[in-house]
């Protein structure tokens, strides 16, 4: 009899534990690969929201690479409930292949985009190059540590600024083809990713400049401790949106609509876009934009649609293979 209790005690434990375990819900992310520790801390702050708003207890994993590796991983299958993402061509892809919505950019304010970017220098501690502006980049015996554009958002981002920076002063397609040529002839290697740039940067000592996002000084101070680089922002740079989605295909087999959507929504919140700013990633709240002036720095900023019409055309001039980018880059040999 006493080993028949045990028994039922046994198993009303464990069915209780499997009870509690089906009501915390997972979300999986699948996100760039710079945004690593920005959502650590995000993800802590809605998983706390949920519960105090829902009473449910909800887990977010999540899964980083360069943004278009992520893209790919999850056209072939993988399971995330959202992307959040640092360009939207690789949203539009899953878009074209029925993996989110066709309209995703209309189910979130500000073009789906709950923050921003742009690009900066990170030099080594001091300058020693001098680096200040575009200009210096091109000089003779500076080398250049930059994602490859065609594997992620982020060297994109750094190869349109570039060429944009020679528009805004007046230069035509011709001169900006020719100065991003010669940038392109100071970069050693191209880096997979953003946080692959970063490790080539400082754990292998490569190049004497990276070009990133502005957000990635926090994530390297964090990391490596201050004052191992100085930020460096030129007087020309673009804006980069950062922009989210559900993805249907997911969130239908899971059931998780409501949760991915909330999740995203929260983005927008005032405590969202507070981490957010702390992470050094441009708050679309203009009241939280004020408040953190000291972090962003004045500087002209132009949109993806002034010189290029969209990300979208810009990937088929210049990322696509075949593009103008594989025309004026070299690997050295």
């Amino acid at each position: 009899m006493k080993k028949t209790i045990q028994s039922l005690l046994a198993g009303l434990v464990f069915t209780a534990a499997g009870v509690a375990g089906a009501q915390t819900t997972t979300l999986l992310n699948g996100s760039y690969d710079v945004a690593r520790e920005f959502y650590k801390d995000y993800n802590a702050a809605y998983v706390a929201h949920a519960k105090k708003t829902t009473g449910k207890d909800v887990k977010i994993d999540q899964s980083h690479a360069g943004s278009s590796a992520v893209a790919r991983s999850v056209a072939e299958g993988l399971d995330a409930d959202v992307v959040t993402m640092n360009t939207s061509t690789d949203i539009d892809f899953l878009a074209d292949k029925g993996v989110v919505a066709k309209d995703w950019n209309k189910k979130f304010p500000n073009n789906a985009s709950p923050t921003t970017s742009t690009m900066l220098f990170l030099t080594r501690n001091g300058n020693p190059k001098g680096i200040k502006d575009w200009d210096d980049l091109i000089k003779p015996g500076v080398q250049i540590v930059v994602v490859n554009p065609k594997t992620g958002g982020n060297g994109r981002y750094a190869y349109l600024a570039a060429w944009g920076y020679v528009r805004k002063k007046g230069g035509t397609e011709a001169q900006a083809a020719e100065f991003v040529s010669k940038l392109y002839k100071n970069v050693p290697v191209l880096a997979s990713g953003g946080r692959a740039a970063t490790t080539a940067f400082l754990q292998r000592n490569i190049g004497d400049v990276l070009i990133t996002f502005e957000s990635e000084v926090v994530s390297i101070n964090r990391e490596f401790g201050d004052g191992k680089v100085d930020a460096v922002l030129p007087s020309i740079s673009i804006i980069a949106e950062n922009p989210v989605a559900v993805v249907e295909r997911t969130v239908a087999k899971k059931g998780t609509a409501a949760l991915a959507k909330d999740y995203l929504d929260y983005l927008y919140s005032d405590e969202g876009q507070e981490i957010a700013a702390k992470h050094a990633l441009r708050p679309r709240s203009a009241a939280v934009l004020k408040k953190y002036s000291d972090v962003f720095k004045p500087v002209t900023l132009f949109p993806v649609e002034e010189f290029f019409g969209s990300l979208g055309q810009a990937q088929k001039v210049h990322f696509n293979d075949g593009g103008q980018f594989d025309k004026l880059y070299t690997a050295p040999k």
